[in-house]
């Protein structure tokens, strides 16, 4: 089980560079690097032996997705250059889940202030709209939060994984995952199953799972997704098989 000092938090995207105590060596994140004034999120895992790991995203990575070239295409048909485009909303959408986290995490607001000042005002103000549409859902709900951010790593399985939330929701232990953007795919669910065996070979009980998603502008909305134990036991076994597709692949 892994104990993170958050002071040491990286004020923009969360990430934790230092870990505090761990009992099995591993999950250690390494410094995020520095891309101009602002934070590029990069966690690197090891497990208890130092050996570097693949992270969760980087294991889903291996999926098709065939929704990002349509929506790119769309965008070339609009004379829109989506890399511009797609950095742009991700400034907002890498706010909005630093806002959400400050939040959880209770964050004073001189720190939170100071984290982004590298961000253009326009870009900040669109984050905070985005926000509202998460207390609003928030509102309707008791949120307990145990575990913010975290970097969790697996033994058995030799990977690693950040979980963003795991709480008491409404008195049922839940995890929650935080997604900006247009929609929710399929790879988001196979991440979350791998989140739900992280947190469970780390020793937390989780009774099920939420995706949320809030979106970056107005005609992106929110959406919520439940996912119970069985439907989180397949995405975990769909997930566990991508994992030794990346084995055979890559080697380790």
């Amino acid at each position: 089980m892994i104990t993170v000092d958050y002071s040491q938090a990286d004020p923009i995207t969360g990430e934790v560079p230092k870990v505090r105590s761990v009992q099995n060596k591993g999950g250690r994140p390494k410094k995020e690097e520095k891309v101009g004034n602002k934070v590029k999120a990069h966690i690197r895992y090891k497990n208890r032996e130092g050996k570097a790991i693949p992270g969760t995203t980087t294991i889903t990575g291996l999926l098709a997705k065939p929704a990002l070239i349509k929506w790119a295409n769309n965008l070339g048909l609009q004379g829109i250059d989506s890399t511009k485009y797609r950095d742009k909303m991700a400034d907002i959408g890498i706010l909005a889940h630093y806002l959400i986290m400050c939040h959880l995490r209770e964050v004073p607001e001189k720190v939170k202030l100071e984290a982004m000042v590298e961000y253009s005002k326009d870009d900040i103000d669109k984050a905070e709209n985005c926000v509202l549409s998460y207390f609003e859902w928030e509102k309707e709900h008791k949120v307990e939060p145990i575990v913010v951010e975290t970097p969790l790593v697996s033994e058995a399985f030799q990977f690693g994984g950040t979980v963003d939330c795991f709480c008491k929701l409404d008195g049922d232990p839940t995890l929650l995952d935080f997604k900006t953007g247009k929609g929710i795919w399929p790879e988001m669910f196979y991440q979350l199953g791998a989140y739900f065996h992280l947190l469970k070979e780390n020793g937390y009980v989780v009774r099920g799972a939420r995706i949320l998603r809030i979106g970056r502008s107005e005609d992106e909305g929110f959406d919520e997704k439940k996912v119970g134990l069985m439907e989180l036991d397949h995405n975990w076994e769909v997930f566990e098989t991508l994992r030794k597709l990346y084995k055979l692949i890559n080697g380790r």
